[in-house]
């Protein structure tokens, strides 16, 4: 249950060079480059609902039991399969163009993405 909760950004590395490889928009890049994303995170055993909300208020909810294959979607609205693993409390998945894993350290939640050599490190704190 560790993850559950609301947090908020406090962090990024590597952020710009992680979006220009996914082609976001230069001009979307700069309005996120100092968003504190919200995410919202409910745990049921290995059941979650993993919601990150972005400026302008657009969301995205996912819904996911661990080990079991589930419909996602990115935030530009992408649907596709996955399976979430649990290995060493580090949740995993495979995005279409990425590899994410959330972890908690410390306190607070740590999210990894890794396109090839490009690496996105997100930090929130809980509020």
């Amino acid at each position: 249950m560790a993850f559950a909760g609301r947090w908020e950004t406090e962090s990024q590395e590597g952020y710009d060079q992680f979006c220009k490889l996914l082609g976001i928009p230069d001009d979307i890049i700069e309005k996120g480059r100092d968003y504190k994303l919200i995410t919202e995170v409910t745990q049921d055993g290995d059941t979650f609902s993993w919601t990150q909300i972005y400026p302008t208020n657009a969301k995205v909810t996912n819904k996911f039991t661990i080990s079991k294959e589930c419909d996602m979607e990115t935030i530009g609205g992408k649907k596709f399969k996955a399976t979430v693993q649990m290995e060493g409390g580090k949740l995993s998945v495979a995005f279409p163009n990425y590899h994410h894993t959330s972890e908690i350290c410390g306190g607070k939640l740590v999210e990894t993405s890794k396109a090839g050599s490009v690496v996105l490190v997100r930090t929130s704190k809980k509020l």
